[in-house]
């Protein structure tokens, strides 16, 4: 089954014929066009948030941060964004998130997250994409969004679909889920074809075993500097090319899936992340773009679309040794969408807040914690799909929801 809808979701993107679909499929293919559309990006590595929406009115945070803190807005030509009197948005997402929060498109939730406290990025993303309580026994093969799935299919028969190399944990589960793999589009310089046409050039030399020396060395060293950013990315796709990516995603569910997931990997930023400009700043420029194509290919079905983008921790208030930060607690959740609710016409700063300050971080080091992430999307749940109480204890179980207005 996972073999034939896999093949039929590719047909749906390249357009080819001759392939039969799922009858389960399909019939949430057809009922899709009525259906609000929620994706969810899953930003693996753990983004800085305080990167991202930056506390402009706390002298704390630019204490912590002397090398890499994104000035207040006005003050400098690459000055953050101003969306109140205490946030700011990072100058990178001026020409794609910062219009949609003044169109009222973009809402953002600080100091959300879990309580998962192990700080592992493999721990706390199976965690979040389960859904399911710290304690007691967990159920590995049942995520949250198919738990959704299956509340919804009885009433609205939903099509999900996750765009990723292999079914992630958080589409597991009793309701058939399909899974399209996105190409990365990252290369090497020289490939392995390439290499080994070099090696044989210089073979019978007295270069040969230069060159392969440092061949292997060059590939060890890369393998050590990257190993944790690529366990951490769980083979997710990365914001380069991601805007062509978005594009061929919002065809899809635009027509066919009302019930989306991407990840996208590389946001372990220990070292170097830069200030307004960087490393850091262009994955939010790639980021918000690939985002911008998504709500344009939408077109209409964007008023019944929900985007929202979480990442498994923020990252250190303050910054380290090396000009990055490590891996922290409490981070900044995004919500995008044509039918969100207005703040005196622009986007909301949502859910329960504070200044940052001394005293007042988390083990004195990470955003706390304020927004629980299973309450925050039941909320959200509840508001787009209608859901009562006994629907959303089946999708996260015990859990009170909380509504923050955003919809």
């Amino acid at each position: 089954m996972q073999r034939r809808q896999f093949l039929s979701a590719i047909a749906a993107l390249s357009g080819a014929s001759g392939l039969s679909w799922s009858s389960q499929v399909m019939a949430g293919a057809a009922n899709a066009s009525s259906q609000a559309r929620f994706l969810l990006v899953f930003l693996r590595g753990g983004y800085d948030a305080s990167h991202f929406l930056i506390p402009h009115s706390s002298q704390f945070y630019y204490d912590s941060r002397p090398n890499i803190a994104i000035a207040r807005p006005g003050s400098q030509p690459d000055s953050s964004l101003l969306l109140n009197s205490e946030w700011a948005l990072h100058p990178a997402l001026r020409e794609s998130l910062y219009p949609m929060f003044q169109q009222g498109e973009a809402s953002f939730i600080p100091f959300a997250g879990t309580d998962d406290l192990s700080r592992s990025h493999f721990e706390t993303q199976d965690s979040i994409e389960m859904g399911q309580a710290l304690q007691g026994s967990r159920d590995f093969h049942s995520g949250f969004l198919n738990r959704l799935s299956t509340v919804l299919q009885g009433s609205q028969g939903v099509a999900s679909m996750a765009f990723t190399d292999q079914l992630p944990i958080i589409l597991q589960g009793a309701t058939s889920a399909t899974n399209l793999a996105l190409k990365n589009p990252s290369k090497t310089s020289v490939d392995e074809r390439q290499r080994a046409i070099i090696s044989e050039m210089y073979s019978d030399s007295g270069l040969g075993a230069q060159v392969n020396t440092g061949f292997q060395t060059r590939a060890d060293v890369i393998k050590e500097l990257q190993e944790e950013m690529n366990s951490a990315n769980r083979n997710a796709i990365t914001t380069k090319g991601f805007a062509l990516e978005a594009q061929r995603i919002a065809k899809l569910m635009r027509e066919k899936y009302a019930l989306g997931f991407v990840d996208v990997g590389g946001w372990d930023t220990h070292v170097d992340q830069g200030g307004a400009r960087g490393t850091l700043a262009g994955k939010f420029e790639e980021l918000g773009r690939g985002l911008q194509s998504y709500r344009e290919e939408m077109g209409s079905q964007w008023k019944n679309t929900t985007v929202v983008v979480i990442s498994e921790f923020g990252r250190t208030f303050r910054e380290n040794g090396k000009r990055g930060t490590d891996h922290g607690h409490g981070t900044v959740y995004w919500v995008l969408g044509g039918g969100l609710s207005r703040d005196r016409g622009q986007g909301r700063i949502a859910g329960e807040q504070i200044m940052p300050a001394p005293g007042k971080l988390f083990q004195n080091r990470d955003y706390p914690v304020l927004n629980e992430y299973r309450a925050v999307f039941g909320g959200l749940f509840a508001r787009l799909y209608g859901l009562n109480s006994k629907q959303l204890d089946t999708v996260f179980a015990g859990v009170k929801s909380k509504d923050l207005g955003i919809l």
